[in-house]
């Protein structure tokens, strides 16, 4: 499946519960995408988060529902790393 990176742009610090996080992966779950890890910026207003999903259209389904946003979205591919070269 497609893997991207979205990053979203919060006005106020991002603060997020158990209970909040359940709301999220239920409806990702439903759109068909799979929240896999996040970034968090210093000053908790902006995250950079790895998603698989069939496609941005589905990504920005889930944003919507889920009351986020979803300012851009980048496809992905290989994954590389220092330790690819040693």
């Amino acid at each position: 499946m497609p893997r991207y990176i979205i990053e979203r742009n919060f006005a106020e610090q991002l603060d997020l519960s158990k209970e909040g996080v359940e709301q999220i992966n239920l409806i990702n779950d439903q759109e068909g995408v799979k929240w896999i890890f996040s970034f968090l910026s210093a000053d908790r207003k902006k995250t950079y988060c790895l998603y698989e999903a069939p496609s941005t259209q589905a990504i920005l389904a889930a944003a919507r529902r889920n009351n986020v946003p979803a300012d851009v979205i980048i496809e992905v591919s290989e994954e590389i790393g220092p330790n690819m070269f040693a």
